[in-house]
């Protein structure tokens, strides 16, 4: 087995294929860095700039209660990740901030109550189309990396079908699978070396800049992600001697894997994210924005019915249920809208998971911290400090015995000061353990996918005439 490895290795490091792939994957891996070390301060400055503005915001809400309960926190921001130059995902489609903001109609002369808001990066759905330029890990693995591994495998059998070697190799009496485990070994060091020389150097060129601090969770999870690599590699060199095993001349096996390379790589991924993000579609942006004040204007309009024309204002308890009442539903509806987005995305990605080249992309932005599951947990994360935020104005409203507890009107709440210390802080925090619970399915699909493909490859071997 090892003998023959090595005769695969020696004769892929002698070969002109092997001299382009170590320079293409240098060059590409090397570009990333440098395009990735301009553009990752320029993110990293304007997060930090946001944030302290939003720290000021807050601190200068805090001069009382009532400021904090109808005017909010201001934008809650996500945290750029230092590990985006290994996937890109969608991240310039993606919202970067939720507003914490108090649009909506004013109740008998009354500011509306803080709620969340999901901003739209792009609400002009036209405006989105995919971006096949972004030079990231994602793209040199799923495009360049599988077409190298077609490379190194198309000919592996075949080619030595037509010149008579295979002949001479079993007629050694050594086992097919012998072989046949020895050609994948020689494949998989062969497109492994100029790969990790390619990952080495852009980690280098990365790593020693002032301007990216990758702590022991980013190398963790970079760990896994060249383990993904691994699992992705080993399955196109497995699908090349399958096909190169199925076919008993090398031209024919070049041109079936490019087929199949192009339906995996570049038809599917694109073609069903596109069917399944067109079978639910949520509302349009200017609907939405209408359905919305329409809300707002039912709310006004049913207090002016009851007490417009009265000669005696409400107590502040009416008034603040009509101003509670209409910020629920306000929420209720924002929310709604954003569980229609949000269901539309699942629905693309899972169509999509016949292809091991989207399943690999959704990795990669699962574990670098990027694209949509990074949106859902900064989601998440910006709702449960809402939640925070909302329960520390009430317990502090109710921790005052003069105040009448009613939260939204001036005259309802504790007149008393608030420290801006005291006042929640946004944490956007990154989980390993949630990304892996959402990354096991497509792990082990990805897995079932090299499994069923090698026993094809192994089956076809040992059926072939010689």
């Amino acid at each position: 087995m090892w003998h023959i490895a090595k005769r695969e290795l020696y004769d892929n490091l002698n070969s002109l294929r092997f001299a382009l792939a170590t320079v293409l994957l240098l060059a590409l891996m090397l570009t990333n860095a440098v395009l990735y070390l301009r553009e990752h301060p320029k993110r990293t400055q304007a997060y930090h700039n946001a944030a302290a503005g939003a720290i000021q915001t807050l601190a200068s809400r805090s001069t009382s209660l009532y400021r904090l309960a109808t005017e909010g926190p201001g934008d809650l921001h996500k945290v750029p990740s230092p590990l985006r130059f290994c996937a890109e995902g969608d991240e310039a489609f993606l919202p970067t901030r939720v507003s914490g903001a108090n649009y909506g109609r004013r109740i008998a002369d009354m500011p509306p109550i803080w709620r969340m808001f999901y901003p739209q990066e792009t609400p002009n759905l036209r405006n989105i189309r995919p971006d096949f330029t972004t030079l990231d890990w994602v793209f040199i693995v799923g495009y360049v990396l599988s077409f190298i591994a077609i490379l190194f495998t198309f000919d592996s059998i075949s080619g030595e079908l037509e010149r008579g070697t295979l002949r001479l190799t079993l007629a050694n009496a050594i086992p097919r699978h012998t072989v046949l485990v020895g050609k994948f070994l020689g494949a998989f060091i062969s497109i492994n070396i100029p790969f990790a020389v390619a990952v080495l150097m852009n980690l280098i060129l990365i790593s020693t800049s002032d301007a990216v601090q990758l702590n022991a969770e980013a190398w963790g999870r970079l760990g896994i992600l060249y383990g993904i690599v691994v699992l992705y590699t080993c399955l196109f060199i497995a699908l090349g001697l399958l096909i190169s095993a199925a076919v008993r001349e090398s031209g024919v096996s070049l041109v079936v894997l490019l087929l199949i390379w192009v339906s995996f790589v570049v038809f599917m991924p694109n073609t069903l994210a596109s069917i399944g993000s067109r079978t639910s579609v949520p509302i349009a942006h200017m609907e939405f924005w209408t359905q919305r004040m329409q809300l707002a204007d039912a709310a006004r309009e049913a207090y002016q019915d009851k007490y417009g024309d009265s000669q005696t204002t409400p107590s502040v308890h009416v008034l603040g249920e009509y101003v509670t009442s209409e910020a629920e539903e306000y929420e209720r509806f924002n929310e709604a809208y954003l569980k229609q987005q949000l269901a539309q995305g699942k629905r693309a990605r899972a169509i999509t998971r016949i292809s091991p080249t989207a399943i690999v992309q959704r990795l990669f932005e699962s574990f670098a911290g990027t694209g949509f599951e990074r949106h859902l947990q900064f989601i998440e994360n910006a709702q449960r400090y809402a939640r925070e935020y909302r329960e520390f104005v009430i317990d502090t409203d109710r921790a005052d015995p003069e105040s009448l507890h009613v939260v939204g009107i001036q005259e309802g709440m504790s007149q008393k000061p608030v420290s801006p210390e005291a006042v929640p802080k946004f944490r956007d925090t990154l989980s390993l353990n949630r990304d892996f619970n959402a990354a096991a399915t497509d792990l082990l699909l990805l897995a079932l996918f090299l499994m069923v493909i090698a026993s094809g490859a192994y089956l076809a071997f040992v059926r072939l005439e010689i």
